[in-house]
This record gives C-alpha cells, structure tokens and sequence, in this order.
C-alpha cells in the first residue's frame, strides 16, 4: 500500500489542512485594516480581462514527493508556448506566504497572476477586490468538482476561485476493538467503555487553544446543525441551541473521561503519537497521519481502519481544508489565467494532485482503483468531504476562528459553562465584524 510513500507526504499535507494554525494570530491586524470590496482592487477588476502571455502563478513550497505543482505547470507549458506559466514558489511558512501575497496585492502589483490561497484567507481576499470575480465572461464550470470545496472559494454568493485540492477530517479507529466504525457521535460514546477494559482512552482531536481547536470545535457544532456566520459572512448565528448541543458533546466527553485529560493540551502530533502508540481507540485527524499510523513502527499497524467522521444522525461534517486558487485584479493576463484556473480542475490536472496525496476537489478520482490501493483512506475521505463544511467564510476569520477556540476551551476546561462560551462566541464574532 505504499505506506512509507504516504508517509513521507505528511509535511505537505498537514500545512494544506490547517495553514492558517501558525498564521492565524499573525492576520489579525491585517483583517482589522479594513476588508470593503471598494478598497484597492475594485478599479482593476474591469481591467486586463482580455489579456493573454506568460503569466506567474504563486503558492507555498511544493513539498510533494511527486513534485505535483511543478508537474501541473510542465504539463500546461507544454501545450502552451506562447502563454507559459512560471511557478514562484514561496516558503513553507503560512504567515510568510501571506505577508507576501498581502504585500503584492496592496501594492497592486501585476507581477502575481494567479495565486493558492487557503481556504480561510478566500473570504478576505475576495473582500478587499484583490482577486477577479468568476462570473459573467469569466464564469468557472463548478459541475464536476465536490460541492464543499466549491463553498470554501465562494464568498457573498459568489465564486472567486478554483478549489485547487481539499481535504477532510478522518476517525482512525481500532478495528481489532471495535469491528465497525461509530456513524454517529452517541455511537462513538457507546464503545467507550471498550477503551476503559482496555485499559486506554477513548477519543481525542485536537484540542489545545490553537486553530486545531477551532477546526474541532466547528466539526462539532456543524456536526448537530449549528452554524457560525451568515452568508455575508459578517453576521454571526452562532447563538443557537444547535451550536449549544455541538459544544456540549465535546465538553461532556472530556468532562466524563471519554476525552483524555492530558487531550486538552493535544495538536495533530501528539493525538497521532496516543494512537500511534495504542492509547487510543479513536482519534480524529488529517489523512496525513495513515502514513506514520499504518508503518512498521506503530504499535496499531495492521489494526486499524478509516472512516468519515461522525455526527448526530450519521456521517458528520468535517471542517474543509485545502488551497483555492485565483487570479489577481491586477494580472495583465487575466484570460490566460481563467484558463489556467481551468485546467486545474480538470480531470487530468486533478490526477496529478491526487498522485501527490494532496486530496482532489473532483469526485471521479476518488474511485480510481490505483490511487485508492496507494491511498486506502480515499473512500472515507471521499465521504468526508461530500459532507465537509468550509471554516466559517468570513473576512474577518483570524478574530472569528480566537473566538471559537477561546470559548471553546474555556468550556471544555470548566471555566465556563457552554452558554457562557456560545454567547461569548457571538459576541466575539459582532466584534470581528464591527
């Protein structure tokens, strides 16, 4: 099954997932400066729309054992000579990545053509006028991608980019303990005292106060219906008794013991190195992880398996992670660029992505028998995504994402209780906004 191979992705997989953990509290001033679509790209919108020629097109380190963004740009050149693209390659560094594309776009550079945003920064971008609007004459055709990933690049109703890959939360689960995986959430809660008789913990995420928490939180309050901002992305709808339910699962658990108390203080590594090592009969994490979980040093090789999320009434929703690309209001080239975006979403762009472990935005290549032996979690993960839900689309998500987690740890650690932490939740995100 390639296990190493899988293994060896992880570096590039878990920052695609959840870039914004180390850029989260660097954007805050960025996004408080001011996010109208009237602002310094809303001149250059109508401009440069015809316009062909070699363009640049800009995204983080490629860490990819297979080379995938390099792959793509060969193929597109290829067949291209007279509109060639460059690959400017950032560093792997997230707040670095966005310090450089803030930087080119306030200074309305054209210098960046097309660019890879995670999904979080979508909403700012689209907000500011830095990035070109898909509609009308540069209408995007979205019918054969996954619907979710098309939501992460969609802001106030409308497209501002090509979901370039995704990716979804998994449960890793015990298989020699429990045979099936839990569908639900009271499900999961009902084999937990399997993990006590074996002397372990039953169930943990990530749950420091970081972007993790944010994620798991979402996942859990998306999970029982609740949601976070309106479709304007500024009004907050987190006060509901939905949002309430979601919270108190996570809280009751952790409060119970079906959360390990040392989970409190777990990122992506340590929830991998519990299960890894047989403490835990489920954890929630990225599909990164199978690689490392399923090698010859892992104590559960060989005994566990995969499976989508749960949620109230069955499969939950995991929160979406993934890179979005779009072209900016201030290329020169703009109709090369469309193309471009294009051709990203193809089938035979999206095989290459796939080919590098980075989850594709297409359905289709989820079923393909090669990549699925290579990947055994890609039937799961196709699950989780159908039913993903992008992290609260907002241009404000910096301060949005420190109120969820914020709350959420204060009611999970006692020191609130979870209509304290909902109310302060929507009243963080009025201030976000405000």
């Amino acid at each position: 099954m390639a296990l190493k191979k899988v293994s060896s992705l992880r570096s590039s997989l878990v920052p695609r997932a959840a870039v914004a953990v180390s850029a989260a509290a660097l954007l805050t001033a960025g996004f408080a400066a001011g996010c109208s679509s009237s602002s310094s790209g809303s001149n250059a919108i109508s401009q440069g729309l015809t316009g062909r020629g070699p363009i640049t097109y800009v995204e983080g380190k490629d860490t990819t054992e297979t080379g995938a963004v390099k792959q793509l740009i060969d193929r597109w050149n290829s067949s291209h000579p007279n509109e060639k693209v460059t690959f400017k390659e950032q560093s792997n560094d997230a707040s670095q990545q966005y310090d450089d594309l803030k930087q080119h776009m306030q200074a309305k550079s054209a210098d960046y053509d097309v660019v890879a945003l995670d999904v979080p920064w979508t909403a700012e971008f689209a907000a500011k006028g830095w990035i070109q609007p898909l509609k009308d004459s540069f209408a995007l055709d979205t019918s054969t991608l996954l619907s979710p990933p098309v939501a992460s690049a969609t802001y106030n109703g409308t497209l501002y980019a090509a979901p370039r890959n995704t990716n979804g939360g998994l449960l890793f689960y015990r298989k020699d303990l429990v045979p099936e995986p839990p569908k639900t959430w009271a499900e999961l809660m009902a084999d937990c005292p399997k993990a006590k008789d074996a002397g372990i913990g039953c169930y943990a995420g990530q749950f420091a106060p970081y972007e993790g928490l944010t994620v798991n939180t979402a996942e859990a309050i998306n999970a029982f219906g609740g949601s976070f901002v309106g479709p304007d992305g500024k009004t907050p709808t987190v006060n509901s008794a939905q949002a309430r339910q979601g919270l108190q699962t996570l809280v009751d658990a952790y409060k119970d013991g079906d959360i390990p108390k040392e989970a409190i203080s777990f990122k992506e590594p340590e929830a991998q190195n519990a299960f890894e090592t047989g403490k835990l009969l489920f954890m929630r994490n990225w599909p990164s992880a199978f690689g490392d979980v399923g090698s010859d040093a892992s104590a559960v090789k060989d005994k566990f398996g995969v499976a989508p999320l749960p949620g109230k009434d069955g499969i939950g929703a995991s929160t979406l992670g993934g890179y979005n690309a779009a072209i900016s209001a201030f290329s020169k080239n703009k109709a090369t660029g469309l193309d471009f975006l294009r051709y990203l979403i193809s089938e035979d762009a999206q095989h290459i992505v796939a080919s590098g472990a980075l989850p594709s935005v297409r359905a289709s290549v989820y079923d393909d028998p090669a990549l699925i032996a290579k990947m055994p979690y890609l039937p799961a993960l196709k699950d989780s995504i159908a039913s993903a839900v992008p992290r609260p689309v907002t241009p404000f998500y910096p301060a949005v994402s420190k109120a969820i987690q914020d709350n959420a740890y204060a009611a999970m650690t006692g020191t609130k209780s979870v209509d304290d932490a909902i109310v302060g939740m929507q009243k963080g995100i009025e201030t976000a906004g405000s």
